[in-house]
């Protein structure tokens, strides 16, 4: 059933996100017994993606109307790298220098504090009790509160966003990177591109560089500055993930990061001809796809 789930979210919105996953030495040690179990216990994707679902549709429909995680469970989603030349895995196999694991712990707490503040940012009054009661606001304010005397200093390791990718997080990867694409029943399910964090950062630089001198009002420019800033929290031999989500059915294959990176070079250039037409096929390509936000 589960399976199904996860390949029939037709009529959920499209939902994309840009994951860091870090080696188990960048965590604090009381987190580290935790990742390594979910490590050992991994099973495939498609079930870490399937039980989060899940778990959200069974938040939107549980009794007492609190839609916000308890944090009594939280998923970890774990990748493989090959070990640094000389180096040692951090998995707790001593000196063999097989594959590393990294790690993306889900960290649902925290991020549905951060999105309930965002969505509270511009509503008020009844209709903001009427979404999110005050009293659930501050009961799940408690929850991150403990997360954060726990843990100690957070870095939220992912990103989300609905209804289309920004373009910002196109820049960070090239067409060479690493990607996986993920099809069952003659649909794309997502696509997913991975890039070494120091590579993700050296683009992220160029493009805000770049950007500052070509078009330094582009409101692109402050999202990438934001994007740098958020990338150099994590550890140096971190792996960055742009997951498509299931938009990728409409958009792939997909030339965004070559369209962000050409159009970039356009503009430090001052070749406005070949910007504007890079800008066109992005626009063709993702302005649809956030128009059926607004889609009754």
């Amino acid at each position: 059933m589960t399976g199904n789930l996860y390949r029939g979210q037709a009529g959920l919105p499209f939902s994309s996100t840009l994951r860091v996953y870090e080696p188990l030495e960048a965590f604090p040690e009381e987190q580290r017994p935790a990742l390594q179990a979910a490590g050992a216990q991994a099973v495939s994707r498609a079930a870490v993606e399937n039980a989060e679902l899940l778990a959200s549709l069974g938040r939107i429909t549980r009794s007492g109307g609190d839609p916000f995680p308890t944090g009594r469970t939280d998923l970890v989603r774990v990748t493989t790298v090959p070990a640094p030349d000389g180096g040692t895995s951090d998995d707790g196999a001593g000196a063999d220098t097989g594959p590393v694991l990294l790690y993306c712990p889900s960290q649902l707490v925290l991020r549905a504090g951060l999105a309930a503040n965002a969505l509270m940012e511009g509503i008020h009054g009844p209709l903001a009790e009427l979404l999110i009661p005050e009293e659930q606001r501050d009961r799940h304010q408690e929850r991150i509160d403990q997360v954060k005397a726990r843990d100690g200093s957070i870095r939220v390791h992912t990103r989300a966003s609905t209804w289309g990718i920004p373009f910002s997080w196109f820049s960070l990867f090239m067409e060479s990177d690493r990607k996986d694409v993920v099809e069952a029943a003659g649909r794309i399910l997502t696509v997913r591109v991975w890039a070494p964090i120091t590579d993700a950062l050296e683009r992220a630089r160029y493009a805000v560089a770049n950007l500052a001198l070509a078009a330094p009002d582009l409101d692109m420019l402050d999202d990438l500055a934001q994007l740098t800033e958020w990338l150099e929290q994590f550890h140096v031999n971190s792996m960055v993930e742009l997951d498509y989500g299931a938009v990728a059915d409409k958009v792939y294959p997909d030339e965004s990061p070559m369209d962000i990176r050409l159009g970039i070079e356009c503009l430090a250039e001052g070749d406005m001809t070949g910007a504007a037409a890079a800008y066109r096929r992005l626009a063709s390509r993702w302005i649809p796809i956030r128009q059926l936000a607004r889609a009754s």
